[in-house]
């Protein structure tokens, strides 16, 4: 059975089939006061995290951790479920793996490191 629609007020919610994204750039002022105030803070946030990770005597494992964490939830989308606990008792350099979810998640997590390596921009992919 088909919906008469009397209103266009579906047309502005993502859950309706029927919406449409807006055409960019999109016609509002970002720069409201809220947004420059969380934009300071996020500022301040990045700053602290340069300062603690330049404190780090090995910076690659809070990369490697961000690019597994990543790895895992993208994973999961596709069904590949796996815990944190596997993929840390994994061991990739010596082909040791907890599960075959581990291993799928950390070779992901490899060719994200790689494309990241060679220049290639991530923002696509996250």
């Amino acid at each position: 059975m088909a919906t008469i629609r009397t209103t266009n007020d579906n047309l502005t919610n993502p859950a309706d089939p029927d919406y449409k994204l807006p055409l960019l750039p999109l016609n509002i002022d970002l720069e409201t006061k809220l947004v420059l105030k969380k934009l300071k803070e996020a500022s301040r946030a990045l700053a602290e995290l340069k300062g603690v990770a330049l404190s780090m005597p090995n910076q690659s494992i809070l990369i490697n951790t961000l690019s597994l964490q990543e790895a895992k939830d993208s994973s999961a989308i596709e069904n590949i479920i796996t815990t944190h606990d596997e993929l840390y008792r994994s061991s990739p350099q010596l082909g040791d793996y907890a599960s075959l979810a581990a291993k799928e998640v950390h070779q992901y997590a490899s060719a994200w490191m790689a494309m990241a390596e060679r220049g290639v921009s991530l923002t696509f992919f996250i």
